[in-house]
């Protein structure tokens, strides 16, 4: 794409947008989102950080987004730039990247190359940009982030990012500005600390709730306005890094102020967090919402907080499809993981879906869990089945990834023919009743190795970037010199 073009797809999306924060300031910060506007701009995070950097005295912050078609910059050889003032990223005294998942990793480096700088911070002088990330990754995992940039912030940032502009503002000198900000928590600076992290930051409860800034209809979820009525999970599931989560399990919003923050604009609204169904005044918020006239979606329903009122609101509320989530494909397996959804719970879901007419009923899973065997399966099956009867089910199949900072942490990958041997056992025994939809064994075995892995996995994720990024990329890029792989089995 050359540079008019991105000039105009920028300008054509700012049209679009309601929200947008233009902003004069002596200094800039570029925010980066590693993956594209169309994604990036589902994110809450992303736009509750690009609010509380826009109110930093001398400061304007403006977005930038991974292209959707790297290939065509690069080959036009377009430079990435920001959407506020269509300036070059790579001009700005700070660079901050928000990075969701392990596999964004690779959308860091396209941005980086767009931008015209060297990867590897320790190619990078004083004369670049100050290179930040921040994001959920660094709830779990960021240590593959160590060889490519200046400072992470760890864990919530509503504090702590604007806090790292002042520094920059106050110390000039970037490695007294490293060691100073090395010794504050929810900071870590890999040049001076290694691998040694930090407690993750939490924000003061004063700053909550996190919502959307910027809404459009060139986005996942459509010109919904989003924002969380708690944050936090209080919940024991052991797979999971919101365990039991920051500030000792949810931290909850009040309904007027929530829906106070709601603009008259909003025709859609989407209530986000790790465990929204089990804030007691669920059915109050949602309730509000729907009696406005507007839409309404939830991304985490929990079936055993799911009852005649709450789906009926749902279903006024624009829903068609219900999704929710048992994760262990036998009661077995969920005792194990200590999810507490039984079979009961999802069989009354399923029941409400059908009294208040909705189509569908998707259902999330995982395969692939510790000590999983083909009787698991054969019960998923089963049940599926008889879900299946009471309404149409989808189920989305998701191989087991062990991540850090989890009573699961450490757990081997179930392996790529296992996974695909458990998948083909599901499809066949749903086939013709129940749609399965899986993610890939294969790439879920990449973000294990991310997920799990040091700094040097981000290393080897580079090679495996710059060779292709292909599966056969990135399997040699993990393999020891003796041609083993890393860690774990491919096969």
């Amino acid at each position: 794409m050359s540079w008019f073009a991105h000039k105009e797809q920028i300008r054509a999306r700012l049209e679009a947008e309601t929200g947008t924060i233009r902003r004069e300031a002596d200094a800039r910060v570029a925010l980066v989102y590693p993956s594209p506007y169309h994604v990036a701009m589902s994110s809450l995070g992303f736009q509750a950080i690009y609010r509380a950097l826009n109110r930093v005295e001398g400061w304007a912050c403006e977005r930038s987004f991974l292209p959707d078609d790297v290939a065509a910059f690069t080959k036009a050889k377009t430079p990435l730039l920001t959407y506020e003032g269509e300036s070059p990223v790579g001009r700005f005294p700070v660079i901050a990247f928000s990075v969701a998942y392990e596999l964004e990793l690779t959308g860091l480096f396209d941005c980086l190359q767009l931008a015209g700088l060297p990867l590897f911070a320790e190619e990078r002088s004083d004369a670049h940009p100050l290179v930040v990330a921040g994001g959920p990754l660094t709830f779990s995992n960021p240590l593959p982030l160590a060889p490519f940039v200046d400072v992470v912030v760890l864990g919530e940032a509503e504090e702590l990012a604007p806090a790292l502009l002042r520094a920059v503002t106050a110390e000039p000198d970037r490695a007294k500005l490293l060691a100073a900000l090395a010794e504050q928590p929810g900071f870590w600076i890999p040049s001076i600390q290694g691998d040694r992290l930090g407690p993750i930051g939490q924000a003061d409860d004063a700053l909550l709730p996190a919502h959307s800034q910027v809404l459009t209809a060139e986005t996942e979820l459509r010109s919904m306005f989003l924002v969380e009525p708690e944050r936090g999970c209080s919940r024991g599931c052991t797979y999971c890094v919101m365990r039991r989560s920051t500030n000792g399990g949810m931290r909850l919003v009040a309904p007027d102020t929530l829906v106070a923050l709601i603009p008259e604009h909003a025709r859609r609204v989407g209530l986000v967090g790790a465990a929204v169904t089990d804030h007691p005044k669920i059915r109050e918020i949602v309730r509000r919402i729907v009696d406005s006239g507007r839409e309404v979606g939830i991304s985490s329903l929990r079936a055993d907080r799911l009852d005649d009122e709450l789906v009926g609101l749902l279903a006024r509320g624009g829903y068609r499809t219900l999704t929710t989530a048992s994760d262990g494909a036998s009661e077995r397996l969920r005792v194990a993981i200590e999810r507490k959804t039984k079979e009961k719970h999802l069989l009354r879901a399923a029941e409400l879906c059908r009294t208040h007419g909705l189509r569908t009923l998707k259902l999330y899973e995982m395969v692939g869990l510790p000590d999983e065997t083909d009787d698991d399966i054969d019960e998923l099956i089963r049940f599926a089945r008889e879900v299946a009867r009471i309404i149409p089910l989808a189920l989305g199949v998701a191989p087991f990834v062990a991540k850090r900072n989890t009573p699961l942490d450490g757990v081997p990958y179930a392996g790529i023919r296992e996974v695909e041997a458990r998948l083909d056992r599901l499809r066949d025994g749903l086939k013709g009743a129940v749609e399965v939809r899986p993610t890939s064994a294969r790439w879920a075995w990449v973000e294990y190795l991310l997920a799990q892995g040091g700094p040097e996995a981000g290393r080897r994720a580079l090679a495996a970037h710059r060779a292709g990024g292909t599966f056969a990329a990135w399997k040699r890029a993990f393999a020891d010199g003796d041609g083993r792989r890393t860690q774990l089995r491919v096969v």
